[in-house]
């Protein structure tokens, strides 16, 4: 589906409970899955009827060690007749901050970016793959390392030196849900979203030296999420997204 751009001191048992109901029962500490050959970004909408085929492509993805996966759930096709229970302005927002920095005349459905450089045009995760690959020969890889760990207390992000500077963003999200869509174009699916983002919260700033961050874990217990994926990101002067030179999943 097409639209037209217009351009325009904590207490321990607390933040222990809160890890528990974030991540589940997990082990004393969580860590990030190994380095990623890219990040894919999903723009979709439970309202279009084009889209299951792409969630269906995220949800292989999210399954892949090697692959960090978000869905931003836009709102701008609710009038279709169906709202997007998990759609939300900020993720419309991003997605034209997007269609400014590629070049894009158009916002759509669904959209798939990879690395915050290149609109993959496909809604098969292997071929998805086949582009991060061919994108890591080019040079156009995720060059910075960065990790992350999660303990009852607090998580850690870590990123390693490199060249240039960029803005460190958690992209808070719910790792698995399903919705039975009632009306609108997917009347009568019940569809599984897979780590669809529910807050984007800038953190740091990186300016190409080591840096480690670290962010309470009762205070992560009120952004309603059970995952998220460091980003590691440029923007261009008006603060849109650009390149992204590093990612992480937990």
């Amino acid at each position: 589906m097409l639209r037209i751009v217009t351009f325009c001191i904590s207490i321990v048992l607390p933040a222990l409970a809160a890890t528990t109901l974030l991540f589940g029962a997990a082990s004393a500490e969580d860590v990030s899955r190994p380095a990623p050959i890219g990040i894919v970004e999903l723009f979709t909408s439970q309202g279009c009827s084009n889209c299951p085929k792409a969630d269906r492509a995220i949800e292989a993805l999210a399954e892949s060690d090697d692959v960090v996966t978000i869905t931003y759930h836009v709102d701008y096709w609710n009038y279709l007749g169906w709202e997007d229970t998990l759609g939300a302005k900020e993720n419309t927002e991003r997605q034209y901050g997007y269609a400014k920095t590629l070049g894009i005349r158009n916002v759509f459905t669904p959209q798939i970016v990879l690395n915050g450089m290149h609109d993959a045009k496909v809604s098969d995760a292997g071929k998805i793959k086949t582009q991060l690959v061919s994108l890591g020969s080019s040079g156009e890889r995720l060059s910075v390392p960065v990790t992350a760990s999660l303990t009852p207390a607090e998580m850690t992000i870590s990123i390693a030196d490199g060249s240039g500077k960029a803005d460190v963003i958690v992209a808070y999200y719910k790792k698995r849900t399903v919705v039975e869509i009632k009306t609108g174009e997917n009347e009568g699916q019940k569809i599984t979203y897979r780590n669809a983002v529910t807050k984007l919260e800038t953190v740091g700033m990186w300016d190409g030296k080591a840096l480690t961050i670290k962010l309470s874990a009762a205070l992560l217990a009120k952004r309603g999420f059970d995952g998220c994926a460091i980003l590691l990101q440029s923007h261009d002067a008006n603060g849109n997204p650009g390149r992204i030179l590093g990612a992480a999943s937990l």
